[in-house]
């Protein structure tokens, strides 16, 4: 659902769950010429605070590390952001959070 809702807000998709031997990335994807390291939290209900409450310090510095690993190994020299998606209930909503 965050991938497809990206695609229809003009992000082209570049990556789905990239992967190494210590990270991850949900999805990648590229608009205006800057890519974007998404993180999608999903949460059934809002009973316990939406997906951006887990976002923590240390989950930001992860996403942060995977971003450089990524931007190392493919040699990106562009602009890039750190992207969070929260889904409740097929409601979805996306903050730039770096």
């Amino acid at each position: 659902m965050a991938a497809i809702e990206l695609g229809r807000r003009g992000y082209e998709i570049i990556e789905r769950n990239w992967k190494t031997r210590i990270c991850e990335i949900d999805v990648i994807a590229k608009r205006n010429e800057v890519v974007y390291f998404v993180e999608v939290k999903y949460r059934s209900s809002k009973l316990q605070g939406d997906g951006f409450d887990y976002i923590t310090p240390a989950k930001l510095h992860h996403m942060q590390r995977a971003a450089e690993i990524w931007v190392g190994e493919t040699r990106w020299s562009g602009e890039y952001a750190l992207l969070a998606v929260a889904v409740t209930d097929n409601e979805l909503e996306m903050r730039e959070i770096i």
